[in-house]
């Protein structure tokens, strides 16, 4: 199994990076690992810690429309370069926490998306220096209110609501270019998305190349990179996962704000 890079919290309060171990132990590091981050002797037990999001980025910076078939589903055509837009840090929580379903809007999509985190400050690169500066790969749900999108126009405020942007539960380094991303709600076995990740449109080291000419990316900054076709409303109640092979399960439960 690949190593599993995770952000938690003590009972004391306390953040730390880490690597999880099978015993569910975390070994903690002295810094994000991003940051040459190194094993320490603290080991946190399994009954000692809370998973975090896997990291803090200063934004988050997503990419629309990026599966073929998706932008076919949306009544759109494959834009000819990568549609941009930004979600707020305030929007990420991890894995287990609960997406909390706004007042405001009454359609709440699921959008299982590969997450891409960043581990070296880019600026104006090529792909070939892009593919250097991609750290690791997570799991993201770009939940988004399809209403509000379709009001507004511009896709801030359907975005960019506390709680729109599951991300986890942990980094990993390496990932298959044909690896299946599938998202499934409640019990249901069978998956409302499906596809390869090799689908997309602009792949991974393209899309950080296109970004670093636009904006400078940070360490522990996250590029989701797109949902297959199959996106669907949530309901409250609702649990939805989203899994990556050779990643893991992303999973989280609506409830009303």
């Amino acid at each position: 199994m690949a190593q599993r890079y995770v952000r938690v919290q003590n009972q004391q309060g306390q953040v730390y990076y880490g690597l999880l171990q099978l015993s569910l132990k975390v070994q903690v590091l002295d810094a994000p690992p991003w940051l040459q981050g190194q094993p320490t002797d603290l080991i946190l037990e399994p009954d000692n810690y809370e998973i975090l999001a896997p990291c803090a980025p200063s934004k988050i910076v997503a990419v629309g429309k990026n599966y073929a078939e998706h932008a076919a589903e949306m009544e759109s055509e494959v834009p000819g370069e990568p549609l941009l837009f930004l979600k707020p840090p305030s929007s990420v929580i991890a894995s287990l926490s609960k997406i909390l379903y706004p007042p405001q809007s009454k359609r709440v999509d699921y959008e299982g998306e590969l997450a891409l985190v960043i581990g070296d400050r880019a600026f104006d690169c090529t792909t070939e220096q892009a593919q250097t500066k991609i750290w690791g790969y997570t799991i993201a749900n770009d939940v988004t209110a399809r209403d509000l999108q379709r009001k507004d126009i511009q896709w801030t405020r359907a975005k960019g609501f506390d709680s729109f942007c599951p991300l986890g539960p942990w980094i990993v380094r390496e990932l298959s270019p044909g690896a299946r991303l599938q998202t499934f709600l409640n019990e249901s076995t069978t998956p409302v998305q499906s596809a390869t990740i090799d689908q997309m449109v602009f792949p991974p080291d393209f899309l950080v190349s296109y970004i670093s000419k636009v904006m400078t990316l940070l360490p522990g900054d996250v590029v989701l990179t797109g949902t297959p076709m199959g996106v669907g409303p949530l309901k409250i109640g609702d649990r939805v996962r989203v899994e990556i092979e050779g990643i893991g399960r992303l999973e989280n439960t609506v409830v009303a704000r």
